[in-house]
């Protein structure tokens, strides 16, 4: 992230979690400019596309002052809904071009279109990475589980092993998708995972000497270190 995009995004997460931020607090001068300057840039060709897409469009903005009005609505709900990066935009595009409205959606209908669902990362559905997630929390397999993905790990790990294999299904259920959207959104914006624990190789058969003892601890560590 650019100096732009880390102040205004720190600021924000403050809001969010109810922070102090002091009544006089301004944002550099030079870095307000930047970001109005690129603000302005991404709302301006996020419409363009729209009306593209959507052959109606005057219906929703019948000129100029409403068109100007809901660039400041749509980016004041861009702000409250985290969507802050241009990938979540292009994804609520594409599904919008899928839609096959003629109509501009509402900004709300638009930010559940910026979240991509797991499949279109390449994971599992939100059931399927539950009954793994619930399966490899089990006692019994501990240590032997086979995960998916690393999203699916994070968030079983997040939702703790334990809570899924002794709480009721349904809240198990809610408390395992909150993790995995939330998982799902760090993966869209570049955000780091917790990564599964690499297997350990199967015991080494033969002679325990040395030797043998040595070469298995040097095949661990190339393994950790993924070479």
């Amino acid at each position: 992230m650019n100096q732009v995009a880390t102040v205004a995004h720190g600021l924000w997460a403050k809001v969010q979690a109810g922070q102090y931020v002091a009544s006089d607090y301004s944002l550099p001068a030079d870095v307000k400019a930047e970001l109005n300057r690129k603000t302005a840039g991404v709302i301006n060709d996020l419409f363009r596309d729209l009306r593209t897409i959507c052959s109606a469009w005057k219906q929703a903005w019948p000129d100029e002052a409403t068109y100007k009005a809901a660039k400041q609505q749509w980016l004041t709900a861009f702000l409250e809904a985290g969507i802050n990066t241009p990938e979540q935009l292009q994804f609520g595009l594409m599904r919008c071009r899928q839609s096959g409205r003629e109509f501009i959606p509402a900004p709300g209908k638009f930010i559940e279109w910026c979240q991509p669902s797991p499949e279109m990362l390449g994971l599992p559905p939100l059931a399927a990475a539950f009954r793994e997630a619930c399966r490899n929390a089990h006692p019994a397999m501990a240590g032997k589980g086979k995960w998916t993905h690393d999203a699916v790990w994070h968030a079983a790990k997040e939702s703790g092993f334990e809570n899924l294999s002794k709480l009721a299904t349904d809240v198990s259920a809610k408390l395992f998708e909150r993790n995995y959207t939330i998982a799902v959104r760090r993966l869209v914006a570049g955000e780091p995972l917790q990564r599964m624990p690499l297997a350990l190789p199967a015991e080494v058969p033969g002679q325990r000497t040395p030797k043998v003892g040595n070469e298995a601890l040097a095949a661990i560590r190339s393994r950790m270190l993924g070479r």
